[in-house]
């Protein structure tokens, strides 16, 4: 068996392995049926859907051949480390940390750290421009969550009013 595509390859066990892994947390909820939902049936029906498209994936690869054979790449450690590092900032910053005595620092400060941090991944990132994105993540996160949605959450930090 010869891959004639790697990445695709690659990919497609990816989403087979994520579908099996939420069909199989999802096993653990009450399922219920289409007229009347359990919570674990959108998280099934998610896993098989993940799975199918998967195997798709990794059958198309191992049939259809494409230039070069698609490679794998070495790993993009610079975004990897970014991207993880700004989704841990954004959930300790919205949430704190009382385990160690760390206050919620509030939804504006949580998605300007998460933009910038986030935004460092990439090569020749520039300061304006993410200032401008993360101000208008702030102010479409406020008015959809907060205004809009009527959720209970830390805008600011304590020190600031909350």
């Amino acid at each position: 068996m010869q891959l004639k595509n790697q990445k695709d390859f690659f990919s497609g066990l990816m989403f087979m392995v994520m579908g099996v892994v939420f069909a199989t947390g999802a096993a653990s909820y009450p399922i219920g049926e289409a007229s009347h939902m359990g919570p674990g049936y959108f998280p099934l029906c998610l896993g098989i859907v993940l799975a199918l498209l998967g195997t798709l994936i990794t059958f198309k690869a191992l049939v259809l051949e494409s230039a070069g054979g698609d490679e794998v790449g070495p790993w993009a450690w610079r975004p990897l480390f970014f991207i993880i590092g700004a989704n841990l900032a954004f959930g300790v910053l919205l949430g704190g940390l009382p385990s160690i005595g760390l206050p919620s620092m509030g939804l504006i400060a949580a998605i300007y750290a998460l933009t910038f941090i986030a935004s460092m991944a990439q090569p020749g990132w520039t300061f304006k421009a993410t200032f401008i994105l993360a101000s208008v993540l702030a102010l479409g996160s406020w008015l959809t969550f907060v205004r809009v949605l009527k959720q209970q959450l830390t805008v600011w930090p304590a020190v600031l009013g909350g």
